[in-house]
């Protein structure tokens, strides 16, 4: 039996639904590295939410908020193996509580875990600041109301959204099965003259074999939550993630 890897190459990922797109970003790790471990730990909903798909969109926004306190984030992020990074990997559900929040989710996870810890949200702005990018596009799944949240939490770092389309699909289950070519589509839709990249903030999407072809399409950098999650949790481990064809992310 081949040893485990070493903390700093085991990425621990707190996510919020069992079964949706787990596989893209075992994916995108082993693409990049194949040493490097991934293991998830899941963050559970709340017992008086039931089904999403019953809620309307300020119930989900509501349930999203909940979901993300900080506190039942720690509570959840026990792993079977020591990681070396913990990431809450769940745009919304940091984006919704704005930046400060995002860092206090952050924060918490931290002190709780002794380790390294951030989130999707954050992993998004280090990705625009590494990148030097101000001016964005967005490629949303959700309700009008939740990207215009995202919209706000970039506007706290200084980013600006110029243009933004919102697909207001109601579950992460229903997400995991879009094909690439809804996904492209999608993110084709959400581009604008004005936009510097395309950000498509998601964590059930399998966008890992879409990078590079997205960014040949549109002729810019396409920021996915996957890319920026794995991308950001590998820097805070020092291990500086390299690929020539998953974008300019991964060739920067």
């Amino acid at each position: 039996m081949a040893p485990a890897p070493e903390p700093s190459r085991r990425l621990g990922l707190l996510y919020p639904t069992r079964g949706c797109g787990e596989d893209d970003f075992v994916d995108l790790a082993r693409l990049l590295d194949p040493a490097i471990a991934v293991e998830f730990t899941y963050v559970p909903w709340g017992a008086e939410i039931g089904d999403l798909n019953d809620l309307d969109p300020a119930g989900r926004h509501a349930a999203v908020r909940e979901l993300g306190a900080p506190e039942h984030l720690a509570a959840s992020a026990k792993f079977d193996t020591e990681p070396g990074v913990v990431s809450w990997v769940c745009s919304s559900c940091s984006f919704t509580r704005g930046l400060a929040g995002a860092h206090e989710q952050a924060r918490v996870l931290a002190e709780r875990l002794g380790i390294p810890a951030g989130s999707t949200s954050l992993a998004f702005l280090a990705a625009l600041d590494h990148l030097n990018i101000e001016r964005v596009a967005l490629a949303s799944v959700y309700h009008d109301d939740t990207t215009a949240s995202f919209a706000g939490f970039l506007a706290e770092a200084g980013v600006s959204a110029v243009h933004s389309v919102s697909a207001d699909v109601p579950s992460d289950r229903a997400l995991a099965a879009w094909s690439g070519h809804r996904i492209t589509e999608l993110t084709i839709a959400a581009d604008h003259p004005d936009a510097e990249a395309v950000l498509v903030p998601e964590t059930a999407l399998h966008t890992t074999p879409l990078l590079e072809e997205l960014e040949h399409r549109l002729g810019k950098p396409v920021l996915t939550a996957t890319a920026v999650t794995v991308w950001n949790a590998l820097r805070r481990l020092g291990t500086p993630p390299g690929h020539l064809r998953l974008g300019t992310l991964f060739r920067s």
